[in-house]
């Protein structure tokens, strides 16, 4: 029975990995440009960056989600519910990723700016080999967390029929009506995914302080 409930979830391991794992490249990639909008010393560009990062994170993943699905998605562009999962929590994760790309850089002390400027170092170069080495090193841990935080997140997918294992343990649960047995089953299973992430984050956070302290 157990072996069968598992067999029955494990179907939904790829779409929970997949809609992760892309959520967090397109929050990633997005988050770039916003946070250089966040830091901008220009108010008119800051004060709108901020306004869509503090209103992207104030509203709940779900309304998200229902949002890109059943809102754009239903019109003339037509959207999956893999495809709303991604946008919709992507859209999310670019509002984090962001405020933790901005705690990283404005965490390193300002006279790293003003050592590279007395070299004689472009400031693209600096930002390049000597910021951004030493941010990476401070982002790492908080973007693993949200990354682990983003997989449990993304359950709330299944709402709209993706078909991840939240998706199976609700199928399940109302066939046999053990919701207590099969979440339960569920929750392990994205402990179990959550490991490896934690590991990894872990392990590539150790290897850049070692390389940044050797350089």
């Amino acid at each position: 029975m157990m072996w069968d409930l598992l067999e029955l979830l494990a179907r939904g391991v790829g779409t929970t990995v997949l809609i992760t794992v892309l959520s967090f490249v397109v929050g990633a990639v997005l988050a770039v440009p916003l946070v250089l909008l966040r830091r901008s010393p220009r108010r008119w560009l800051r004060l709108p960056a901020l306004a869509v990062v503090e209103l992207t994170r104030a509203v709940p993943p779900l309304v998200w989600l229902f949002i890109v699905y059943y809102g754009i998605g239903s019109g003339a562009v037509k959207l999956d519910t893999l495809q709303a999962s991604v946008i919709g929590l992507g859209l999310i994760s670019a509002a984090y990723l962001t405020e933790i790309y901005r705690a990283g850089l404005d965490g390193l002390p300002k006279g790293q700016w003003e050592a590279s400027t007395a070299l004689g170092m472009p400031r693209l170069a600096s930002a390049r080999t000597v910021i951004l080495p030493q941010a990476v090193v401070t982002i790492i841990p908080p973007a693993a967390t949200y990354a682990i935080g983003l997989l449990k997140d993304s359950a709330v997918a299944s709402v709209i029929g993706a078909k991840d294992i939240t998706f199976y343990a609700n199928q399940q649960t109302q066939v046999d009506l053990n919701g207590l047995g099969n979440f339960a089953v569920a929750g392990l299973l994205y402990i179990a995914l959550s490991i490896p992430v934690a590991v990894l984050g872990r392990a590539v956070d150790r290897r850049l302080s070692r390389r940044l302290v050797g350089a």
